[in-house]
């Protein structure tokens, strides 16, 4: 059975997407940002460092919530041996590709702890060609919502989708069902490698729980002014 959503406070629901090549990057973003940022996520980049559980330590030593974004697939008893050994470190949310449902419930199954699966539906960098390319016939919006359903059957917490999604995921959810939305442009679409992104407003009024955003803050003249924008459009979108 998939748990409940992560209580957030409102601040927390910004996630900073801290794409840099080692420690030292790191930190300096994490000094830069300051309070304005809440929550990270770490990726493939950082851990091709080796450095990337001194980060995640050195997150939860100054109280910021973890968001371990890795995308395992592999065969179910390989998965859930991962997410059995990330139990033991301080992790919020953790992604597992959404395409096979024996393995979503062998890492369902695994995870006894309080960190929550997110299932990868549909990458926010692809659109309909790019899943026919792959012999996926379909919209984007059927196939996220036919994963999003199938993640919640395996027992996963939740999924990391579109926001153009968002809406329709949470009508064939229903409400417990953790949304967490990458590719945010706060001012609209940027013309980048992100095809199907949405602002920050629409995202929360459509249902996600959380929005992962990264190139709008760490490319802006002032990040932390960025970040800071962002977290009073959440507040407003939220009503708080």
């Amino acid at each position: 059975m998939s748990r409940p959503p992560l209580p957030l406070a409102p601040e927390e629901r910004l996630i900073f997407a801290l794409d840099v090549p080692g420690r030292v990057q790191a930190l300096e973003w994490i000094d830069r940002l300051g309070d304005s940022v809440r929550f990270y996520k770490i990726g493939m980049e950082l851990l091709a460092s080796g450095e990337y559980f001194q980060v995640l330590d050195e997150l939860a030593a100054r109280d910021k919530r973890v968001f371990v974004d890795l995308k395992f697939f592999d065969i179910p008893a390989t998965v859930a041996g991962v997410v059995r050994g990330l139990g033991r470190w301080p992790v919020s949310y953790c992604t597992i590709h959404g395409w096979h449902p024996a393995m979503m419930q062998a890492a369902a199954e695994a995870n006894t702890g309080d960190m929550r699966l997110l299932a990868v539906t549909v990458l926010t960098s692809m659109d309909g060609n790019d899943l026919r390319s792959m012999g996926i016939s379909g919209e984007p919006e059927n196939i996220v919502v036919e994963r999003a359903l199938a993640a919640q059957a395996a027992g996963i917490d939740g999924v990391i989708a579109s926001g153009l999604e968002a809406a329709p995921i949470r009508a064939a959810t229903g409400p417990g069902f953790s949304i967490v939305c990458p590719g945010i442009r706060p001012g609209g679409p940027a013309g980048d490698d992100q095809k199907r992104s949405v602002g920050v407003a629409q995202a929360f009024r459509d249902g996600a729980d959380a929005i992962v955003v990264g190139r709008p803050i760490r490319q802006a003249p002032d990040p932390a002014a960025a970040a800071a924008a962002i977290q009073r459009e959440i507040a407003q979108a939220l009503g708080v």
